[in-house]
């Protein structure tokens, strides 16, 4: 029953890796993000994949009080037109500061968490690689023991001096 639902798992993680590549092969594909990616600020991201994933992650988190703050602009803009037009400029003043605070405490906020999430990420692929790899797990020893199947080319790197 075990082996089945290995196997299972095995073939629905091979389903949605080929979902997500033919989904990333679409994307690729795209004429604007052809376009995007041979710009020069296409090919810096493509270099540096840890700063793309942090202004991916600040832009979506930022999106919020952004959207605040334009609502507030438009709120004191219709409340000019009744004839309150220092407290527009006052209001405009304080919201402009408090949203540099917050897009600047985002922005630290989203380079945390994109780290964590590509930490997590190399975690969770390494352990799935590990656990789903299609290597025997064990072999059995002249003794009748159990040992990890390991190859001498395994140990070739380890003890170089």
């Amino acid at each position: 029953m075990a082996k089945e639902e290995l196997r299972t798992i095995s073939r629905n993680l091979q389903e949605l890796q080929k979902k997500l590549s033919l989904l990333i092969d679409s994307f690729q594909n795209n004429s604007k993000v052809v376009a995007f990616m041979k710009s020069p600020v296409g090919q810096y991201l493509d270099r540096h994949p840890f700063l793309a994933f942090t202004l991916i992650v600040f832009i979506v988190m930022s999106a919020v009080p952004v959207g605040f703050f334009l609502l507030i602009v438009m709120l004191t803009s219709l409340a000019a037109l009744l004839g309150v037009i220092i407290l527009e400029g006052l209001v405009i003043a304080v919201g402009g500061l408090s949203l540099l605070c917050i897009l600047c405490g985002l922005g630290f906020v989203s380079l945390v968490m994109s780290g964590m999430m590509i930490a997590s990420y190399v975690v969770v692929s390494s352990l799935i690689n590990y656990w789903f790899s299609p290597r025997p797990l064990t072999q059995q020893n002249t003794n009748g023991d159990f040992l990890p199947a390991m190859k001498s080319a395994d140990f070739e790197g380890l003890y170089q001096e």
